[in-house]
């Protein structure tokens, strides 16, 4: 009865559409389409939705040597790009954290090359400025970064100097604007993801250690538990996988997508797995259309309860956790995928920013999920 309802009010309402224009009403159907680009090409940068609805893009790099020139600020207003100034360090493959407080942490990445750094900054958005807070306790780049219901940062992971493949962690405490060590991984991890559960805990799943020949990747996972200050190991995922993304789900399961394995782009995924914090063990997900890998931090949680994967691939997917379906979404065929950066807007809109893929380098091109 109410489904019969239901569409006879969709019914009068087309109706009352074609009464008032003289056309007909017409579906609005999900879509990305290009917006203004950046003004500069990134590519391993960052996007952060501000409270105020606009979203801080940072850093980034335009090859192995040359990190990219500051930051600038999408305004979903005027779907424009602001330039802000410098931020105090250069940088690439760092992460940015939006604090209770509305300013963001931006800490460590590499400054040049392979040069790790320990430097943390924090963007207030009432003065538009960068600001330097004491270092972290060790250099890292491509490490996870995680806001705790404490208020804290955890950073974990990652590469330090010389290459040294990280199982370390690390607190940010706004109230004193500083980092201390909390207990490490059981193993080093790059190329990981690290996501917040509902219970407060955070999972970290997947990555590798060395580097060409060297290097083991893990299908292994850990939950850091912010009482205890300690790691401790969970289920095993069904496939070995770095370069993946993953994201907490509305019924607190955990969506792990994507990946590599030890061929790297020779090698992509489409396959998928599903981590439930009630048993600690992962299970076999739906296969997407797309492979897609370097796509971490790119999977956003619409406010329908869909999943929009928007990176590491040349077209975003959209996946339906009533169905377990992965849908494409149109409108663009050739994103360019890796290293991009995306940001949930308001309404439910997303912004897909730079990064690089498609026989194409770093790209300062952007486009917009239309919900």
């Amino acid at each position: 009865m109410i489904l019969v309802l239901a569409r006879h009010t969709l019914t009068l309402l087309a109706a009352a559409v074609v009464a008032l224009t003289g056309e007909p009403a017409v579906a609005r159907t999900p879509h990305i389409a290009p917006t203004a680009a950046m003004h500069v090409a990134r590519m391993a940068h960052t996007a952060t939705t501000l409270r105020d609805g606009r979203v801080l893009v940072v850093g980034g790099f335009v090859d192995e040597a040359r990190a990219t020139l500051g930051a600038e600020l999408f305004d979903p207003e005027t779907q424009r790009f602001l330039p802000l100034p410098r931020m105090i360090t250069l940088r690439h493959s760092h992460t940015a954290t939006l604090l209770p407080s509305g300013k963001v942490l931006i800490a460590g990445g590499y400054a040049a090359g392979s040069t790790s750094v320990a430097s943390a900054e924090l963007y207030d958005p009432t003065t538009r400025t960068f600001t330097p807070v004491a270092p972290l306790v060790g250099a890292r780049a491509g490490h996870c970064a995680v806001l705790l219901e404490t208020g804290k940062v955890l950073l974990v992971g990652g590469v330090g100097p010389g290459w040294t493949f990280l199982s370390s962690a690390e607190l940010y405490d706004p109230a004193t604007e500083r980092f201390t060590a909390t207990r490490p991984m059981s193993v080093a991890r790059e190329s990981h993801v690290a996501v917040p559960l509902l219970d407060g805990r955070v999972l970290v799943v997947g990555g590798h250690r060395g580097r060409r020949a060297e290097i083991t990747l893990y299908a292994s996972s850990e939950i850091y538990n912010p009482a205890t200050g300690m790691f401790s190991r969970s289920g095993e995922m069904k496939t070995p996988r770095h370069k993946h993304d993953a994201v907490r789900l509305g019924d607190g399961r955990v969506l792990v997508t994507g990946g590599s394995d030890e061929r790297d782009s020779d090698g992509v995924f489409n396959s998928t797995e599903l981590f439930d914090p009630r048993t600690g063990s992962f299970t076999t997900g739906p296969t997407m259309h797309r492979t897609r890998y370097k796509h971490a931090g790119s999977s956003v949680l619409l406010p329908t309860g869909s999943v929009l994967l928007a990176g590491g691939a040349t077209q975003a997917e959209r996946y339906d956790p009533r169905t377990q379906t992965f849908t494409v979404v149109p409108g663009v065929e050739r994103l360019t995928g890796q290293f991009s950066a995306v940001a949930l807007l308001a309404a439910g809109g997303v912004l897909i920013s730079g990064g690089y893929g498609s026989d194409r380098g770093p790209q300062a091109s952007a486009w917009l999920y239309h919900p």
